[in-house]
């Protein structure tokens, strides 16, 4: 027979237990409402606000309405225009753009009978943001050409008779009609979606192996009382702590580098950098979020106190990092989180090392973060560590 009246004891108990952990409670009702902001708003499976650099070398009436219609469209975000090449292909290999549109001298000289061939130096390491660009580049230029082709037809200057081109009989008007000649010139040549997700997945595995790890090396520990037992031993905060660090950090790194291999093996993942530096990567990704654990950990009383704490930001992080979506195309609010979350960092340095075969000096800022990060994380980890609770 059920009692009810003791059902409702239990449920007031449990109610109790969940008012008097506000961390818990907290992370209850923030949790599913943070993950609803990103699914509805940062990932909305339409791709816009790509960062773009035009290079306008023509600078006439034809390039400024092209110029008009690029930043028209919701695809690009315009972020400069420039008359140098170089300095928009230095911005894509900065990641300051995710391509640079070149347009050429001639673009705007409509008796200029030569093809005019738009270039567009696109970063392919970010195999979402440069399968978006090209095709839409492409259509443009087309509804830009048949544009031309007007003007061209209507302008005096062109004749209407036939030209012998090749041993082929071409009409002014197919000559016309091919004005505008696309190059797509992919900067790290043709990468596949497996290779540009495999650094994000490695990144990723090592967070969760790290800050979940450290919740049940010390949260775990404390709640079954094993490391107050530990601390009635002549032991300090910092052996202690310092002995967590190192088992974790030999185990992730392992994990990471097994990671690699597999990669490698079954799927035949292409590392075009450093290896080495590839593996001190990991070792720095894995020592931040080793620091981060620690830092939770080090307050909270048991272990799923320490997870609904730490779900409210790893999960988010997942999302917003650009594992799995570029950052770029993301709303603001949710980019400007992003360069507040560590793992965004160690995916940008490993993409760019494993992807663009970047060295330190390509990737110096990221390291830098990160190294302020792990920093944090240490010292709040260790000088706020609770060995009474």
């Amino acid at each position: 027979m059920v009692e009810t009246k003791k059902i409702m004891w239990m449920i007031k108990k449990d109610l109790m237990v969940l008012w008097r952990h506000k961390p818990r409670l907290l992370s209850l009702f923030l949790f599913p409402i943070i993950m609803i902001t990103l699914f509805g708003y940062g990932m909305g499976g339409t791709i816009n606000n790509i960062p773009v650099v035009v290079v306008d070398q023509s600078q006439g009436p034809i390039s400024d309405a092209t110029l008009t219609a690029i930043k028209g469209n919701t695809l690009y975000d315009v972020k400069q225009i420039t008359t140098d090449p170089n300095k928009g292909l230095q911005m894509v290999q900065n990641g300051q753009a995710k391509a640079a549109i070149i347009l050429p001298t001639n673009f705007d000289n409509l008796n200029d009978t030569s093809q005019k061939s738009i270039v567009i130096d696109v970063d392919s390491s970010d195999q979402l943001a440069a399968g978006a660009l090209i095709p839409a580049t492409q259509g443009l230029f087309n509804q830009i050409n048949q544009q031309i082709a007007v003007q061209k037809l209507q302008s005096s200057s062109i004749s209407v008779a036939s030209n012998q081109v090749n041993g082929t009989q071409v009409t002014p008007f197919q000559s016309i009609l091919n004005t505008i000649n696309l190059q797509v010139n992919k900067l790290y040549g043709n990468i596949s979606y497996l290779n540009f997700l495999a650094p994000a997945i490695i990144g990723m595995t090592i967070l969760f192996g790290c800050v979940f790890g450290m919740g049940e090396i010390i949260a775990g520990e404390r709640e079954r009382g094993e490391l107050a037992r530990l601390f009635m031993t002549p032991t300090s905060v910092a052996t202690v702590v310092g002995g967590k660090i190192i088992s974790k950090l030999v185990q992730e790194t392992g994990r990471g580098i097994l990671l690699i291999v597999a990669a490698i093996v079954l799927f035949g993942i292409i590392i075009n950098g450093s290896i080495v530096l590839t593996i001190l990567l990991l070792i720095l990704g894995a020592l931040c979020f080793i620091g981060f654990g620690i830092m939770v950990s080090a307050r909270v009383s048991s272990q799923e106190d320490f997870m609904q704490s730490v779900m409210p930001i790893t999960m988010p992080m997942m999302f917003l990092s650009g594992v799995f979506y570029p950052i770029e195309t993301m709303p603001w609010i949710f980019q400007k989180i992003a360069y507040i979350l560590p793992l965004t960092y160690v995916n940008d340095a490993l993409r760019a090392v494993m992807l663009k075969g970047s060295g330190v000096g390509d990737i110096w800022l990221d390291i830098v973060v990160l190294l302020g990060f792990t920093a944090i994380f240490f010292y709040l980890g260790v000088t706020k560590f609770n060995r009474d609770i």
